[in-house]
């Protein structure tokens, strides 16, 4: 196999379990499982198929011969029509009845909409997994003080545990959205050539009630309150374009997240798991580089570029149908939700293990605090008789002159002892410390934190607490 070409998805990002809802067998039972759902629903409605052909195929629906399959495709260049002969190989009996009244799409796009929806049931659980760990580091260090940044310049200082509620806020917007999508899903159904259930109204003889009924009927035995109630000879294409394109949005989430962990690994702040025998690069051993992070940021970039695919795709079908969206759909659909799995996985490690440096962080604010504090300075000065103007002036060329000092000569910031050696002030070094608690320049981002997480994020823990706390080991 190291002589053709191997999916790195499914050789070093996606998890098993993703993987086998896109695995061949787990669509091929989906069309057995269809083609049974059908005739036990036409023999409902009084059409003359019999108990044994049923329980016939209910005995073959996992064992696929998928070479038998293929040879036959070689031939009739129509993978359904392959599939089904395969399938009426190993039931003889029920063969008459396999695909009756169906078109391609009853087993082609039924399945498509099975499988995605069993691909959302996973992405939930995992973005619910990662909701639920980032609000134990947001809660964790939601009082700790550290440098709010605006332009990716220093700016009023927020907590360690807010900035972490931003990602988080991100996040519950994708689960919400996932929530609503997953509960507009609908079956395809039983709708025939080009959707107008003409070959079923001859089935059953112009039986209008009748046909509704199978449509109901199906759905419901494939797990669906409901099918769509007009389609072409396919569902509409934009279902795949909205499905992908929340997985684009979570990607974004994603992606906005780790840039951010890796700009403070950078500033040596906080830091992702990183192992005892992990190698950071291979000519420079002391480097810990953000690789984990990195790679999320990668592959969020790649779902970016899948999300236009089904929107193409969707646009450009005409009238009915076309075929020019099956291609693309089968690498396009799938592998966005290969590689947002493998994001969601990696994502889960990187929560889990988040290392926070206090002390560093402390170092940064204590060298900017100085001019955040400038305004509680004054107030403090004029409760003491000053002028508040006068004051204004003082700070500003203080502060012109302390930043100079870092700036060109690369020395610390000396505003505070300016500032306590000008008579103006008249405040001593005891004064200006207690004006320099890092926690009064915080504002409300603990309480913040604390409400957030209890209005926005413990309803989605309780939906999912028998999957909260999984670890994820990745493959690489």
């Amino acid at each position: 196999m190291h002589n053709i070409y191997q999916n790195p998805l499914i050789e070093r990002y996606s998890s098993e379990e993703m993987l086998k809802i896109f695995s061949p067998i787990n669509k091929f039972s989906n069309w057995r499982k269809l083609w049974i759902a059908l005739a036990e629903c036409e023999k409902e409605l009084g059409l003359n198929i019999t108990d044994e052909q049923i329980e016939e195929m209910k005995a073959h629906i996992y064992d696929i011969d998928f070479e038998r399959a293929a040879q036959i495709e070689k031939e009739v260049r129509h993978d359904v029509m392959a599939h089904v002969h395969t399938f009426g190989e190993q039931c003889p009996n029920a063969m008459p009845i396999i695909h009756l009244g169906a078109t391609s799409a009853y087993v082609g796009d039924n399945t498509d909409l099975i499988v995605m929806r069993e691909g959302l049931y996973l992405i939930r659980e995992k973005l619910a997994v990662l909701i639920d760990k980032l609000s134990i580091f947001a809660e964790t260090y939601k009082s700790v003080p550290t440098l709010g940044y605006t332009h990716f310049q220093p700016a009023q200082l927020t907590t360690v545990g807010k900035r972490a509620a931003l990602w988080l806020m991100d996040l519950v917007m994708d689960y919400e959205d996932l929530e609503i999508l997953i509960n507009q899903f609908k079956m395809r159904g039983v709708k025939g050539t080009t959707g107008t259930q003409a070959s079923f109204l001859s089935l059953f003889d112009g039986d209008h009630d009748k046909v509704e009924q199978l449509d109901q009927m199906v759905a419901e035995k494939m797990g669906f309150s409901k099918s769509l109630p007009v389609t072409g000879q396919t569902y509409t294409r934009k279902i795949d374009a909205k499905v992908v394109n929340l997985l684009n949005s979570v990607a974004l989430s994603l992606h906005k997240m780790t840039n951010d962990i890796r700009m403070l690994q950078s500033l040596k702040e906080v830091e992702e798991p990183f192992e005892s025998k992990q190698i950071g690069s291979s000519a420079m051993a002391y480097k810990r580089n953000p690789m984990r992070s990195e790679r999320i940021s990668s592959l969020c970039k790649y779902i970016m570029s899948l999300n236009l695919s089904p929107q193409l795709v969707a646009s450009t079908q005409w009238f009915e149908r076309t075929l020019d969206d099956s291609a693309n759909k089968r690498l396009a659909v799938s592998e966005a939700f290969l590689t947002l799995d493998a994001c969601l996985d990696i994502a889960n490690n990187v929560a889990s293990g988040m290392v926070v440096y206090e002390k560093v962080i402390e170092k940064h604010v204590a060298a900017e605090l100085p001019f955040m504090a400038t305004e509680n300075i004054i107030m403090e000065a004029v409760k003491r008789g000053g002028d508040r103007q006068v004051l204004h002036e003082a700070i500003r060329v203080h502060s012109m002159e302390a930043g100079k000092k870092v700036k060109i000569e690369g020395l610390e910031n000396d505003l505070l002892e300016r500032i306590k050696n000008d008579p103006i002030f008249n405040l001593s070094e005891t004064d200006i410390e207690k004006l320099l608690d890092a926690k009064a320049y915080v504002g409300r981002s603990p309480e913040q934190v604390t409400a957030f997480i209890k209005s926005e994020v413990d309803p989605i823990r309780d939906k999912h607490k028998t999957s909260l706390g999984k670890d994820v080991s990745l493959k690489v």
